[in-house]
């Protein structure tokens, strides 16, 4: 099998790009008198938390959270970051929906309120004793069912 150009190159710049990011990532803690890791830090390390969260399954100086952090602005800063990665749930909530989906979800809403109302008719007239046309309709379906069953099992 034989691998094409384009996706070694593409493979290894995956690659490169992974052990850039691998190395911007939190750590054991302050190294070398360096001050603690702050918003920007924790907005960095929640952009990267996905990637270092892999890498630090296979390597214990590779850490999701730096410890030796500022406290809340960092803590906010990684939140931010990963609410940006993972969608935060807002995206949902800013969707609208074309007309052509709001005109389904209407005829949608009608056909399950005449459903509804035919099954509480249906059982009003069971308890008289006239089925009628629900009688007819529930005869139908069963025998579709029937022949569809046969046929997936000749099959």
């Amino acid at each position: 099998m034989r691998i094409s150009k384009g996706k070694l190159t593409a493979t290894a710049l995956i690659f490169a790009a992974l052990l850039v990011i691998a190395g911007c990532a939190a750590g054991e803690g302050s190294r070398f008198g360096e001050s603690p890791a702050g918003f920007w830090a924790g907005l960095w390390h929640g952009l990267i938390s996905p990637v270092t969260f892999i890498i630090g399954l296979f390597s214990p100086a590779v850490r999701i959270y730096e410890v030796s952090n500022t406290g809340s602005w960092y803590d906010f800063g990684f939140l931010l970051g990963v609410a940006v990665i993972f969608g935060g749930g807002l995206k949902a909530g800013w969707q609208s929906k074309s007309p052509a989906e709001k005109e389904w979800d209407e005829i949608g809403e009608k056909v399950e309120r005449k459903i509804r109302r035919g099954i509480a008719d249906w059982l009003n007239e069971e308890k008289k004793g006239d089925d009628g046309e629900w009688k007819e309709i529930s005869r139908r379906i069963e025998e579709k069912i029937k022949r569809e069953l046969r046929d997936w099992a000749e099959k």
